[in-house]
Parts: C-alpha cells; sequence; structure tokens
C-alpha cells in the first residue's frame, strides 16, 4: 500500500556531491581532455575529476508525483589518481529499462566493468535503473571506452552548465535545525538542503587511489518540502556490521528502505550501500538520519583491517 502524500513536490541533488567542505583545484590537462573527449561538463576536487551526466531528459514520476532531475536522475563519473600511473575510474550511470542491457554490452565491450546494477525509488514511472561502473587505465583511454556507452543514455550531453543555486534556502524549511539535529552542516541547491558524510574513517582504497565522498564512499541525506510536510531521500554507505543496526534505525524512525546493494568489488573491507526515503515533518526525518549516522564508524577501525 503506498503511504506517500501526492502533494509533494520532490527535488534534490545529485546522489554522490559533495559537500561544501571541498574546494575547487586547477584541473590537470589529462582530465580538461576527459571533458573534451566526451562533451561534458565536470570539476576537479579533493583530486578527483566528476563528470556529471544529469538525465534531464527524462520526466520521471515516483508514487505519481512529479521528481524534477536533481532528485536522484543525475549519474556520473569520476576519475582519481591510482597506482603505476593509472587512473581509478568509478561510476554511476541513470538508466532506463531499455537502456540496461545496450549501455552494459557498451561498457563491457570495451574493458570497463559493471559492478552492480539496481534501484533507488518505488512507483517510479518510468522505471530508472543504476549502473555502476569500475574501471583502471590512463585518463585518455577510460574517456574513450565509457564514451559509447554514454552516448547511448541520451543525446543530450549537458554541456550547459547548470544554473546556480540560489544562495539562501527557502524560508519554509529550517535547515539551520535540520544541520543541529544532524549533527552536519548542508548545501543548498534550489529548494532541496542535502547533507553529506564521507566514510574517511574507512581509508578504503582501490588499485592504490584513495576512495572518498567524491569518488561515491559517502552517506547523505536530501530534503525537501516545509518543516510540517517535508520529504527526504538518501544514501548510507555501511560495513557489514552496520547493515542491521542502520536498518532497524531508519525503521524504527519511520523511513522506508528501499535497496541494499554494493557499488565495488575488489575493495576490502565490503561496503555495502542503502537507499532509503520518506515523508513527514522535517525535524522528524532529520532525526531518522542522525539515528542511521549515530549506527556508523562504531566497527570501522576493526573492519577496515580486515
Amino acid at each position: 500500500m503506498r503511504t506517500y502524500g501526492r502533494a509533494w513536490v520532490f527535488a534534490g541533488v545529485c546522489v554522490c556531491a559533495v559537500s561544501s567542505t571541498t574546494f575547487a583545484q586547477e584541473m590537470p590537462a589529462p582530465y580538461k581532455e576527459v571533458l573534451t573527449t566526451l562533451g561534458r561538463q565536470g570539476d576537479f576536487k579533493d583530486n578527483v575529476l566528476k563528470v556529471n551526466i544529469p538525465r534531464s531528459d527524462l520526466q520521471v514520476t515516483v508514487a505519481d508525483v512529479k521528481t524534477p532531475t536533481p532528485f536522484g536522475f543525475g549519474g556520473w563519473i569520476a576519475m582519481t589518481k591510482g597506482t603505476g600511473g593509472k587512473e581509478v575510474m568509478m561510476g554511476d550511470l541513470v538508466l532506463t529499462q531499455d537502456q540496461v542491457t545496450p549501455v552494459m554490452s557498451a561498457l563491457l565491450d570495451n574493458g570497463l566493468q559493471v559492478t552492480a546494477l539496481h534501484n533507488h525509488f518505488f512507483w517510479d514511472e518510468p522505471r530508472v535503473f543504476f549502473m555502476h561502473v569500475h574501471a583502471s587505465g590512463t585518463a585518455a583511454d577510460l574517456a574513450k571506452k565509457v564514451k559509447p556507452a554514454l552516448d547511448l543514455i541520451t543525446k543530450a550531453p549537458g554541456a550547459t552548465p547548470p544554473a546556480a543555486a540560489p544562495a539562501k534556502p527557502p524560508a519554509d524549511l529550517d535547515t539551520a535545525k535540520i544541520a543541529q539535529i544532524a549533527g552536519h552542516q548542508g548545501e543548498q541547491n534550489g529548494a532541496v538542503y542535502k547533507i553529506t558524510v564521507g566514510r574517511d574513517d574507512l581509508k578504503l582504497t582501490d588499485m592504490g587511489a584513495p576512495i572518498n565522498a567524491r569518488m561515491g564512499l559517502n552517506t547523505w541525506a536530501a530534503f525537501v518540502g516545509t518543516n510540517d510536510k517535508a520529504a527526504i531521500a538518501g544514501d548510507v554507505a555501511m560495513l557489514a556490521s552496520e547493515v542491521q543496526p542502520v536498518l532497524k534505525a531508519l525503521r524504527k524512525n519511520g523511513l522506508d528502505v528501499v535497496a541494499i546493494h554494493q557499488h565495488m568489488l575488489s575493495t576490502q573491507p565490503t561496503i555495502y550501500f542503502l537507499h532509503y526515503w520518506g515523508t513527514g515533518p522535517a525535524d522528524k526525518l532529520a532525526t531518522g538520519f542522525k539515528a542511521a549516522l549515530d549506527e556508523l564508524g562504531k566497527g570501522s577501525a576493526a573492519g577496515s583491517k580486515k
């Protein structure tokens, strides 16, 4: 039975946007060439090139409610330096059902790995799936290998930079209170307030490359609406020992879990990701998010040594 109000107008930010404490850096020439090859926008922060792949061509509804692209339909790929002069690339591609098989074939045929395929939402129309990508090599080669798959996704490559978000949050959502409850500051993007918390405590690496928040190792929550009627959507990055406590914390606070999966196949320790969402008073939603956050890190010191 659907329990979500039909009056919600959802908005959000990309699943793996970075926190406001991350600062821009001068982009290396090889990464500039990647953007030229792909014909897309990107930025370079925290030693990571992030390339945006927004699905602005889609008109998605979730539980019969229109949801704009930033709520969770902004795909990406990211590159950072590994060992031996190679780049490590990870990504999350947003696909409709009919695109899953041809995009997967394009990735595999070009020597790239597909590491996950899953949903982020229930009752979405059209059905949308998320495909995670992994590879290593030179920046130029990775760009050439991933381009055929990206070209299958949409003919609108997002060459136009997104409009600047308003400097001030909407007056009908108390973001200061949300940040106080969660214990972390967030970023405002239009009507959406998003908090992103990295898992730097795990010290995760892949082929010598540090896997940080911009490479996808983060927990986040996006809020939209009013103080009395808000919506939340998010993702939690967890060790195996944290999965059950996080599940219980979310359900105890009335948040619905919509997916549990992995993004990476060869990292140690194994990291699991959990997507959730819910509606209700903003402070109650923030309390649920904080309850999940409180379950993280308790076993990371031991887990990271496995």
